[in-house]
């Protein structure tokens, strides 16, 4: 079984390229969809952050307001690290559980982690191979402004409290630029899990 990292900045495009890859044949695992299950209200996830975090950050049906949330941990690195303390454990034991049943099933597998920090918390060490993908600020600002319906002040806020890609690029066994128009990210990902492919049967 050959594990994959994939990582970049906030609104790189690692959604776009994680389903292509999954197309092309690899299992996905995707740490933020497993963040937002562990936050189901009533949880223990759920009970911890909002003793943390204050009730301020849960609606009315007891879910987590995850706008208001990241507003809070993006303009404090401290409060960012207890969120992580929080959430990072419990994601990687989900990811480690994923992994075993799929070498179980598929010992030839691809298997690709989507995980934004996957540099920052040092687990792209747990993997055979990363991927990065690379964005310009100026991209990534206008796709945050749609996704996530914020303010331009808003979005390089987010911007400005993350690692800095020249450091996530430097761990990269392949980037991605995802600059140009999608056909040519297309491409670039399926020439790169062609790669993958050769390195999973030698």
């Amino acid at each position: 079984m050959l594990v994959v990292g994939l990582t970049g900045g906030v609104a790189s495009g690692k959604t776009t390229v994680s389903q292509i890859l999954r197309e092309e044949g690899a299992y996905l695992i995707d740490a933020d969809q497993i963040a937002r299950q562990l936050v189901q209200p009533h949880t223990a996830t759920w009970d911890e952050i909002r003793k943390a975090f204050g009730d301020e950050i849960v609606d009315e049906s007891g879910s987590i307001q995850r706008k208001k949330l990241a507003a809070r941990v993006f303009s404090d690195p401290r409060q960012r690290d207890v969120l992580n303390q929080i959430l990072h454990p419990r994601i990687w034991k989900e990811v480690e559980d994923r992994l075993k049943a799929i070498a179980d099933n598929d010992p030839q597998a691809i298997v690709v982690i989507d995980a934004a920090l996957l540099v920052e918390t040092g687990d792209y060490r747990k993997m055979d191979k990363v991927i990065v993908i690379a964005s310009s600020a100026a991209e990534q600002v206008e796709r945050l402004k749609k996704r996530d319906d914020v303010e331009e002040e808003q979005a390089r806020k987010v911007l400005a409290s993350q690692m800095p890609l020249e450091e996530k690029l430097r761990v990269a066994d392949f980037i991605i630029h995802n600059e140009g128009s999608l056909e040519e990210t297309r491409m670039r990902t399926k020439e790169i899990f062609r790669e993958l492919k050769k390195i999973a049967l030698c």
